[in-house]
């Protein structure tokens, strides 16, 4: 019990030190933390979105528009390639989940079987000897793709708010097709929830000047184009374009977008991948003199006028843009296009002050739990109850060091799992010295009872402390939110408490026996 190795005496001299100096950072304001030299910690606790403030909202990926613009798709597929073959057909539409389609002469219907084999892909594609073709999607079909349709938007939700700058964002999925979205420390939800809910679909297509604005809101329209709104106004009146629906570009094909000026005008310069750059220099070589829209969710946001091929794959949006506007614009770009509208089933603005008052009274829990905890031990175990007091003021510590290192959120049933490990921590003492005054009874020396109330009570505590860690481990594994909040918090503690009670008080006590050879022991 005396000998305490040297290698032990390091790493717990070594341990605390760190835990200080990782504990530290949360004493400073976040910006000093963070000018810091690169050598020293500067971490800080995160705080959640119910200490810090912030913005909660809750998505609902709309996966039906998904199904409908793949079903779309292939109406226009099965159209392409039944005209290419010349062969005659009625009633080409949707219906439900599947695309029908009626030829007029059942004769040609193994020929059209071949030709839509490859359009159906992996959708069932069944005909019937009336001349009926119908290609559906089937259910496990349609739950893959909204499947992938919800794990997709949570990715450039991701991408989104990362490019905001929000620190420790939560984003995850909540039942089949929603997403949960927490923004601690966010001051302009509005922004946020429309960055995040603009579908930001990019199309380049051309503007067909054969048909007016005019004629085409008065007239029928050819299947080829569509009247789209411009984002522009002209003294007030809404403006629009007839627009191709055939796409020459997609956005899928950008891989980077910055807002930056142009003739003292915010603007985005975009620029395409190998293929995008081919495909938008062939586009604007064929096509020079004519307009070239640039569609954002169905709205022309700039139609400018091809004056040369640009065959570099770069180029720049012009229009009525703000310098937010335009940095929203980019961001939007970068992050890709949502596979489905998004909308906002529930909304919750938390403030900075309901955040403060909760630090608040989770401070003065902690401090009185902790006054408490320590008058407790001094009076009933005297010296040892101050041994027990200096090991909890390091357990606090290097919970507190542990959670900057690993960057976690700390939320408020995290202050709750801390101020329950402050309590629990006693436990540990609590049972090495009821076991050292046992010892005592029986007639044992000072450092005979001090060795076996630790070598005793060791296997108790391990127990304690592990069947608790257990329960931490199931708490995170099937909880979420909260509940994980709390289960970190508490299952850090549970470790940073066998240490201190372990290692630690045992090294103090040592250090006493050592120096003062006591004959009676003061407990």
């Amino acid at each position: 019990m005396i000998h305490f190795a040297k290698w032990k005496i390091t790493l717990i001299i070594a341990v605390l030190i760190a835990g200080v100096l990782y504990a530290a950072p949360n004493l400073m304001s976040r910006d000093l933390a963070e000018r810091l030299p690169n050598w020293l910690p500067h971490q800080q606790v995160n705080l959640g979105l119910d200490l810090q403030g912030g913005s909660h909202l809750l998505l609902e990926v709309e996966v039906g528009a998904v199904i409908r613009e793949q079903l779309e798709s292939v109406v226009d597929a099965v159209r392409t390639e039944l005209r290419r073959a010349d062969i005659g057909y009625t009633g080409l539409g949707v219906e439900g989940n599947a695309v029908t389609v009626t030829l007029r002469d059942p004769a040609r219907l193994g020929e059209a079987r071949e030709l839509l084999r490859d359009v159906a892909g992996d959708m069932a594609l069944s005909v019937s000897d009336d001349g009926v073709v119908e290609i559906a999607m089937t259910d496990q079909l349609i739950a893959e793709r909204s499947r992938r349709a919800v794990e997709q938007s949570i990715e450039i939700v991701r991408r989104r708010i990362d490019e905001t700058g929000v620190r420790e964002p939560t984003i995850q999925r909540q039942g089949s097709d929603r997403i949960l979205v927490q923004l601690p420390g966010v001051k302009d939800p509005e922004r946020v929830k429309e960055l995040i809910g603009t579908t930001a679909k990019m199309t380049f297509r051309l503007v067909d000047s054969s048909i007016s604005p005019e004629q085409a809101q008065a007239g029928r329209l050819p299947p080829t184009v569509e009247l789209l709104p411009s984002a522009e106004t002209e003294a007030g009146t809404p403006r629009y374009y007839v627009v191709q629906k055939r796409v020459m570009v997609s956005g899928e094909n950008l891989v980077d977008a910055q807002p930056t000026f142009q003739d003292g005008q915010p603007v985005v310069s975009f620029r395409f991948d190998s293929v995008g750059a081919k495909r938008f220099g062939d586009a604007t070589r064929a096509n020079v003199g004519r307009l070239f829209a640039i569609v954002l969710d169905d709205e022309v946001i700039s139609a400018p006028v091809i004056r040369e091929p640009i065959l570099g794959g770069s180029g720049v949006i012009s229009g009525s843009f703000t310098v937010q506007s335009a940095q929203d614009l980019a961001v939007l770009l970068r992050a890709g296009a949502l596979p489905a509208p998004l909308k906002v089933l529930e909304e919750r603005t938390v403030g900075a002050g309901l955040g403060a008052d909760s630090i608040r009274a989770g401070t003065i829990a902690s401090a009185v739990g902790m006054v408490l905890i320590i008058a407790a031990l001094l009076v009933a175990y005297g010296l040892f109850g101050l041994f027990a007091t200096i090991a909890l003021i390091f357990n606090g510590i290097l919970l507190l060091a542990v959670l900057s290192l690993l960057q976690a959120t700390l939320t408020l049933p995290g202050i709750a799992g801390i101020v329950l490990t402050l309590g629990m921590a006693v436990d540990s003492n609590v049972l090495v010295f009821e076991r050292i005054r046992e010892e005592l009874r029986n007639g044992r020396s000072p450092v005979s009872a001090i060795d076996s109330g630790y070598r005793e009570a060791m296997s108790s505590i391990v127990d304690a402390n592990l069947t608790t860690l257990i329960s931490t481990v199931l708490l995170y594994q099937f909880g979420s939110g909260p509940v994980r909040g709390f289960a970190v918090t508490l299952g850090i503690g549970i470790l940073t408490t066998l240490f201190t009670a372990i290692m630690v008080t045992r090294f103090i006590t040592v250090l006493w026996l050592r120096r003062t050879r006591p004959k009676v022991v003061p407990i």
